[in-house]
């Protein structure tokens, strides 16, 4: 089994230079192109509103959810560049080129890097009720029934949906992909047991695990995770 991919958050501007007197007295918009409760989402209000205290100005958090992204790329590529809009974005900023075949943006041209924030292990999660206790239990289902498994992502080209792809690849299963806007709703669905698993940032799926509303079966790191010692990696 091989490593699988993590999610990585960073803060993005439009490219072009900042305004003199920045930050003056007008909040800054911070744009999560994920929905609430997603991973990105989480570690941005987190360092936002430290980040706010330091600069003495507003940022706004505006969460413009949908096509692994790409939707709140773009609004951030379309405004001003003065340094007053910023985009948080996850690892799948940097696959997005290669996974849709036209963008309204340039992922290179259009932003600056700012710095990066986190980087998360995935978790592979299934619903709690489900027999599965291991990774090998889930495969070895999957083969037994060919087709027949599905799994969410925070939508396609997107670090979850990279990560479930290149496991079920390394594996060697079909199952069916089902994008959703983020992953809570990625969550959701495994804990009414409408999708088989998911590839999870730990940092969304923490709680649920805690709460056993959901089994974690494998983190994508080369070592344990901290938040889940008890959990094996899939190298």
């Amino acid at each position: 089994r091989q490593a699988l991919l993590a999610t990585t958050a960073m803060i993005l501007s439009p490219a072009a230079g900042y305004a003199q007197a920045w930050p003056a007295e007008r909040p800054i918009k911070a744009v999560i192109p994920f929905g609430a409760g997603s991973s990105t989402d989480i570690i941005a209000r987190v360092v936002l509103d430290e980040l706010g205290k330091l600069l003495g100005q507003t940022i706004v958090v505006e969460n413009r959810a949908g096509a692994a992204g790409t939707i709140g790329s773009n609004s951030v590529a379309k405004s001003d560049p003065d340094g007053y809009t910023m985009l948080v974005h996850s690892s799948s900023h940097t696959v997005t080129p290669s996974t849709f075949t036209q963008l309204p943006y340039n992922t290179e041209a259009d932003f600056a890097p700012i710095m990066p924030l986190a980087t998360i292990p995935n978790v592979v999660v299934v619903n709690s009720a489900k027999p599965w206790k291991t990774l090998k239990d889930l495969v070895d289902a999957a083969k037994a029934k060919p087709g027949t498994l599905n799994y969410a992502s925070a939508g396609a080209g997107s670090a979850t949906h990279l990560t479930a792809e290149r496991f079920r690849q390394s594996a060697g299963f079909e199952a069916a992909h089902v994008a959703f806007k983020g992953s809570s709703e990625a969550l959701t669905e495994v804990i009414a047991d409408r999708m088989d698993f998911y590839c999870s940032p730990i940092n969304a799926a923490i709680e649920l695990i805690t709460d056993g509303r959901i089994r974690a079966l494998a983190v994508s790191s080369a070592q344990r995770a901290s938040a889940l010692p008890d959990v094996p990696t899939t190298v």
